[in-house]
């Protein structure tokens, strides 16, 4: 059986990784195939969706599990709009899981949030997931195929990270007094899909995210710390001349529970804070800076 994962990127990439040897087939749709991009024993083939799909419906009848990795447009999701019928008649599918976002809970004066709390999206990009979700979820109760939605706080890992932004002097301080971020390592994000094709549970939902949500400001200083480098200057967030979507970020502030992946999963994070992720990725070499 086989796994089809649209949208080969970051998480993409690390998942396939994981869960390689589960599988006799893996493919990854990519909007533009190159050289280099795809991992061992993975397939690559376009999907831009606009009809190109290079066999894709043929692929999809033989897949056991779908993973979908791309975000929706202001016409909808993609890969439903294009290949639902073809899901829905997949034989052997048994597990669809859809990448979403804590963003769908918008602001929540940095209260706590859990899977049952109330969606409040604010702006159009977290309105359209929180659409999507809704869109996989109505698929799923239609069909009786297996969905699940996985709602990610903000990923980082190798060659994202707070190390690299430093080494590269990109790193920033700004400090909004009470602003807390979520976020989750994206060898952690494989860990908790994983966990779910063991056991596929319909119209789950599970935010993955690590065990402390934290000022931003504390997690560039930490990376500064373990690379011997002075932090960056503290710079008050009405200073920060953020772009729009680095400002739509601050505007939304929630503290992430992931209490449902670790007691219906069973998943242990290998980084439940920033700190052993950062400190595992400086000890393999993040953040050196070239010569």
């Amino acid at each position: 059986m086989s796994l089809v994962i649209f949208g080969y990127g970051y998480t993409g990439r690390v998942f396939a990784e994981h869960v390689r040897s589960r599988f006799s087939r893996v493919v990854g749709t990519v909007r533009r195939p190159g050289p280099g991009r795809a991992g061992p024993g993975v397939e690559l083939i376009r999907f831009d969706g606009d009809g190109h799909d290079e066999g894709l419906p043929e692929i999809i009848a033989a897949a056991e599990a779908v993973l979908v990795s791309i975000p929706p447009d202001e016409t909808g999701d993609p890969t439903l709009e294009m290949f639902g019928d073809t899901l829905a008649a997949a034989p052997h599918l048994r597990w669809i899981g859809y990448l979403s976002t804590v963003g769908v809970y918008g602001d929540h004066g940095g209260g706590r949030v859990d899977e049952t709390s109330e969606l409040k999206p604010a702006s159009d990009r977290s309105l359209r997931r929180v659409q999507a979700e809704q869109s996989w979820l109505d698929f799923g109760q239609d069909t009786g195929r297996c969905v699940q939605i996985f709602r990610l706080a903000g990923i980082y890992g190798p060659g994202q990270n707070a190390l690299v932004n430093l080494a590269a002097g990109t790193a920033r301080r700004i400090v909004k007094p009470g602003q807390v971020f979520n976020r989750i390592h994206v060898e952690d994000i494989a860990r908790v899909l994983a966990a779910s094709l063991d056991r596929p549970r319909p119209e789950a939902i599970y935010n993955v995210s690590d065990d402390e949500p934290a000022p931003p400001q504390d997690v560039v200083a930490y990376a500064a710390s373990l690379l011997g480098l002075e932090p960056p200057p503290e710079t008050p967030f009405e200073q920060a001349r953020l772009s729009p979507m680095a400002a739509s970020f601050y505007a939304e502030n929630k503290r992430v529970s992931n209490r449902l992946i670790r007691e219906e999963l069973g998943v242990d994070l290998a980084y439940p804070t920033y700190r052993e992720a950062l400190r595992a990725l400086q000890a393999a070499g993040e953040g050196v800076q070239a010569a």
